[in-house]
């Protein structure tokens, strides 16, 4: 299997799952401004999860030298990691699907700023306290900032005017939930991966993160059957209203998922250099990423006074700055 041995290398894999983190939902977006609901909009991501996870496993997951292959690992695996490895695709998923419903109740520059600074926080520490990798003190204070710059959104949105479709507490309600879910799927996931898996060889009974990923989106997808469908009920859509749709519309779900799923799966192997818990910051600088894109792109505080200003600009240093912080302490 192929595996990174810099930390330039892993740092920079981190910074392309920061992007990819950050930039997927914008797909949601385009399929909701063409009325396509995320509910049906949320089957073809989970199946683009799925779907990539295959081909992490049947590529890079596969060649190399280090480590084992995808095919051999899923012959020795053992019940407990497979078990890690699926829950953490069905935790995940259900924190995506809240996440989703905050971004389509109120945004972007709102729900990536404080759900997924929340899984960042929750995640961070969960993971530094199972592989403890970096200075705690810079990895403390960055995620200190990472706090203060969602309270700065919170406080800029909370200076937009109100709106017809937009549900503020609604979305900010299902983005805290969403926060909290999110930040325990990354160590449960890693729980499931062999320690030191770039270094050594995998310990029996463990996976690679190569099948572990393969487990993930699987248990992404199985779970979709249920989660999913519990929304699509409440929101009164069919399984017939999603094989109408168009192939452009059921494309920008797949996509999104495909670029998700290439986010975390880089993520998850820079954590052999980088450490689980640092690799994890980083890659959630996502929400970074989005609040530039709801910003900037979508324009979502158009209507804002002028009030609102200093907390988006605090916002973004907060972020920015904790970041950083969090980027020195694998030095």
């Amino acid at each position: 299997m192929f595996v990174v041995e810099s930390l330039g290398l892993a740092i920079a894999l981190c910074i392309a799952t920061m992007m990819g983190w950050g930039s997927w939902a914008n797909t949601q977006k385009l399929a909701g401004k063409e009325d396509w609901p995320f509910e049906l909009y949320y089957w073809d991501y989970a199946i683009g999860v799925f779907l990539t996870g295959i081909v992490f496993a049947l590529t890079l997951g596969s060649f190399g030298s280090a480590g084992m292959s995808a095919m051999t690992n899923l012959g020795q695996a053992e019940g407990g990691p497979i078990m890690d490895a699926l829950l953490s695709g069905a935790l995940f998923n259900l924190a995506n699907i809240l996440l989703v419903v905050a971004i389509d109740a109120a945004g972007m520059s709102l729900a990536f700023p404080v759900g997924v600074g929340l899984a960042l926080v929750i995640g961070t520490v969960r993971s530094y306290i199972q592989t403890p990798q970096g200075d705690p003190t810079l990895l403390t204070s960055g995620v200190v900032l990472i706090v203060v710059a969602m309270v700065m959104s919170a406080l800029a949105y909370s200076k937009l005017p109100p709106v017809a479709g937009r549900r503020l507490g609604r979305g900010l309600l299902f983005a805290v939930i969403a926060g909290c879910l999110m930040g325990s799927f990354y160590p449960m996931l890693v729980r499931s991966i062999s320690p030191d898996f770039r270094s050594a060889a995998i310990e029996s009974g463990f996976l690679t993160p190569y099948t572990a990923l393969l487990y993930f989106g699987i248990g992404l997808l199985l779970s979709n059957f249920v989660i999913n469908t519990v929304f699509m009920k409440a929101g009164g859509k069919t399984y017939s209203g999603y094989f109408g749709g168009s192939a452009r519309l059921h494309s920008l779900g797949v996509l999104g998922g495909l670029i998700w799923m290439v986010a975390l799966g880089l993520n998850v192997i820079a954590s052999g250099v980088a450490g689980p818990a640092i690799s994890y910051a980083l890659g959630q600088g996502a929400t970074l990423v989005a609040a530039v894109w709801g910003v900037l792109i979508w324009r979502e505080f158009k209507s804002a006074p002028r009030s609102a200003t200093p907390f988006i600009v605090l916002m973004f240093l907060g972020y920015t700055s904790g970041l950083t912080l969090i980027g020195i302490a694998t030095l």
